[in-house]
């Protein structure tokens, strides 16, 4: 019986494009739009784990004051991210694009690399990954999952959420330390002298303001406009004002990065941190200190997958009637991959973007979007002399606007129950007030088990609660226990 339906190519077929309702050039489309949303992170990763100068005092240092170079990790931030995005689209089919998280390379350049050397830090990263593979080949990740109650998910998004805002708020001068010599009890204040009375502060503020606008106005590649634009801004600034690097003597100059035009555009990429790693973060740091500094990055890493693969799943009518994905093994074996690939190659752990929403948006709807995207973060690579160019005065809006939208679950937590209110107030407020995202965690964790046991409610905490508790127990009381063993 004839019919009138077109022959199906070799490259619909693997892809099931038709049978998802798209077409080869709505992939094509979205996962170019997916590229721009998320291109940011090839400038912002460097100015959060690398430095320009290693006389630079706001520089990101390990225990030994060694830094990443910034075109280094710029180019192994874009291969990775290539690798990873385009490995999930053609395992998992679906239009979810992989890159550095923000969430843990703040951890890992803030928290863990001054306890230890770059290469241990990253190892500590590849044993996530390790464990993330090994969480999801076994199945216990289910019982993982389901061990932390929602709220408390919630509360470590935002949580994690306010901490980068707050990170993007120091890095960027807007938020700075008042010295004791000042003579007040206040800690932190707005600026210099509670102004912002500097050329580079300026430029965050219109950044912010500018990515704002732009993201309220639903601009897809709001977060990359907004960052342009400013360079853009602060390269002006810099050829009127001439306002110089800050290097720790310079309070009104450039915390990290330089804007100045660089001699070339196109470079082949530097991709020596790949393999560059080591294991002796368990010698380094006490085990204890270690094995939870992996937790954290596990946690962190497992659960901000799984919300973000849920809702690019109901974004993209992937979901079926219970929320629930095909193919989340195979994804989230790919994710754990990303993990050890970032750890691997001194990028960090690579996770799943929100942002592949906006490609989503524009049609995606299987892998060959995220093929389109693996491509174009693979070119970006030779791009990696611009990136000295951005200053973190132009970049740090990126962070505030990211921890703005993480603000967002803190609907999902009930606060009319104290037994949930407190912990997770705990777990928000703790990782910026103490600039570690453990921290957060370990006092969430801690007072919610305390909580519902005292109240009668300990038969509703799993028991895999109770060990991880009483883990951060002991990683918040490793010094007298380490005295007392001693």
């Amino acid at each position: 019986m004839a019919t009138d339906t077109p022959p199906r190519s070799a490259l619909d077929r693997f892809f099931r494009i038709s049978e998802r309702g798209s077409t080869p050039a709505r992939e094509v489309r979205g996962g170019l739009v997916t590229f721009v949303t998320m291109a940011y992170i090839v400038v912002l990763n460097p100015l959060i784990i690398g430095s320009v100068a290693a006389d630079d005092a706001a520089a990101h240092r390990d225990l030994f004051g060694d830094i990443l170079p910034v075109d280094q990790v710029a180019a192994v931030t874009a291969l990775v991210a290539g690798v990873m995005t385009i490995l999930f689209g053609l395992v998992a089919n679906f239009p979810f694009a992989l890159a550095t998280g923000l969430g843990i390379n703040t951890l890992v350049a803030v928290t863990i690399a001054p306890q230890m050397t770059w290469p241990e830090a990253m190892g500590l990263v590849v044993v996530n990954g390790v464990v993330v593979l090994l969480l999801v080949v076994t199945g216990v990740r289910t019982a993982v999952f389901n061990a932390v109650p929602g709220p408390l998910k919630s509360a470590i998004a935002v949580g994690i959420g306010l901490f980068i805002a707050l990170i993007g708020l120091v890095d960027a001068g807007f938020v700075r330390r008042i010295p004791d010599s000042a003579g007040t009890t206040v800690p932190v204040g707005l600026g210099i002298n509670g102004s912002i009375a500097s050329w580079p502060t300026l430029v965050f503020v219109v950044g912010l303001v500018l990515m704002g606008v732009l993201i309220a106005k639903r601009v897809r590649g709001a977060i990359l406009i907004g960052v342009l634009a400013a360079t853009a801004l602060s390269l002006v600034v810099e050829a009127i004002a001439k306002v110089g690097p800050s290097r720790g003597v310079n309070p009104k100059g450039w915390n990290l990065g330089y804007p100045a035009l660089p001699d070339d555009v196109l470079s082949l990429p530097d991709l020596s941190l790949v393999g560059d790693i080591s294991f002796g973060a368990w010698w380094r740091v006490p085990a204890i200190t270690a094995a939870l500094l992996v937790f954290t990055l596990v946690l962190t890493d497992f659960f901000d997958t799984i919300g973000t693969m849920t809702g690019l799943g109901k974004e993209a009518g992937l979901a079926d009637a219970d929320g629930q994905l095909p193919n989340t093994s195979k994804a989230l074996f790919v994710d754990g991959v990303g993990a050890v690939a970032g750890g691997a190659a001194s990028s960090s752990s690579n996770t799943v973007y929100i942002e592949s929403a906006a490609g989503i948006a524009e049609g995606a709807r299987t892998g060959l979007a995220n093929v389109v995207t693996g491509v174009l973060f693979l070119a970006a690579m030779f791009l990696t002399p611009l990136y000295r160019v951005v200053p973190i005065e132009a970049a740090a809006p990126a962070l505030v606007v990211v921890g703005a939208m993480m603000m967002g679950q803190i609907r999902e937590i009930d606060f009319t129950d104290f037994t949930v209110a407190l912990p997770a107030f705990l777990t928000i407020v703790v990782m910026p007030f103490t600039y570690s995202i453990a921290n957060g965690i370990g006092a969430g964790f801690i007072s919610y088990v305390l909580l519902r046991a005292v109240t009668g409610k300990a038969r509703g905490v799993h028991p895999l609660l109770w060990v991880v508790a009483a883990a951060f127990v002991v990683y918040f009381a490793i010094d007298p226990v380490r005295a007392a063993l001693g």
